[in-house]
Order: structure tokens, then sequence, then C-alpha cells
């Protein structure tokens, strides 16, 4: 929300799933302004394929400035395919995140050379800039339970949600 704020921009979170309308209320409590919610029963287990798919073609459609994912086993496994399939940049296990408001960029900062340094890292050249965030790293976002967001309901493809694996 603070890097959202500093540039001007609206706060949105993606949810990806199965049964999945639960999830608003908290989300939107916790400060997005506009949540996109993908609930399709291809997605109830987590496949690379469709859910990779799913966020690339919303980023090509919405173009946001800056993506930021979980850096868990399913989040650096997701977001690395996603930021070659859209040719962008992703710096891995951020340890830190502010905005220089001048140049809209992102600064991701991570632990370099065995964590003996700390490196801020820029991607000046390519949209969106994106950075997987280690877990615990920044505080829990407060709840505002009057807080509402706007709900983007979105449907796919058979294309778009089918996988080369098959999960048994």
């Amino acid at each position: 929300k603070k890097l959202a704020k500093k540039l001007g921009v609206k706060l949105c979170a993606v949810i990806l799933g199965n049964e999945i309308e639960s999830k608003i209320e908290e989300l939107s409590a916790r400060g997005a302004d506009k949540i996109y919610i993908i609930d399709s029963p291809e997605l109830k287990n987590y496949l690379d394929d469709p859910y990779t798919n799913v966020l690339v073609s919303l980023i090509k459609e919405y173009k946001p400035e800056i993506v930021l994912c979980g850096a868990t086993t399913i989040g650096r496994s997701m977001i690395s395919r996603v930021a070659v399939k859209i040719d962008a940049g992703l710096t891995a296990d951020c340890t830190g995140l502010d905005i220089d408001e001048k140049e809209r960029l992102l600064l991701q900062t991570r632990p370099a050379f065995g964590g003996n340094i700390m490196a801020t890292i820029i991607t000046p050249n390519h949209r969106p800039q994106m950075a997987t965030v280690r877990h615990k790293v920044m505080k829990e976002a407060d709840i505002h339970k009057s807080h509402k967001a706007e709900v983007i309901r979105k449907k796919y493809s058979p294309d778009v949600l089918r996988s080369r694996t098959t999960l048994l």
C-alpha cells in the first residue's frame, strides 16, 4: 500500500483458485483497492501452466507498473515463468522495497555475495518491474473492515487454463 501511494496508483491484488470468493473480504480489509479474482475448477490445484497463463494475460491486459509475489515455493516457480513470458526482469528474495518517486522506479533490495552486502537493484527499461519478497519481511497490513475494494471477476478460455501436466 505504501509503494502504491508513493506512485499515486491503486493497490491491486490477484487471487487465483477454485471456490475462493471467501478471500475477497480479507484482501479488501487489508487495503486492496482492486481485486482481480479468477475462480475456476481448473485452478483448484496449483499447476504451473494455467496459473502462469492467467497472470500473463492479466498483466498484458492491465499493464501494471509493478508486480510483487511472495518468495514461496509456488511464488518462485510461477513468477519466474511469468517474467520470461512478458520479457521483464525479476529480482528474487527481496528484503526491502522502496520507490524512486522522480524516476518511478522500484528499488529492490536483496542480500548479495552470500549475504555480506545488500544490493539495490532497479529495472528501468522494462515494465512491469517484478520482485519476489521473502516471508515476514514486511509488517502484515492492518485490517480495516470498512474498506471496500472494487472486485473484477475474470474468466479465461480453456486454452489459457490448459496444462501440459496432470495432477495424479
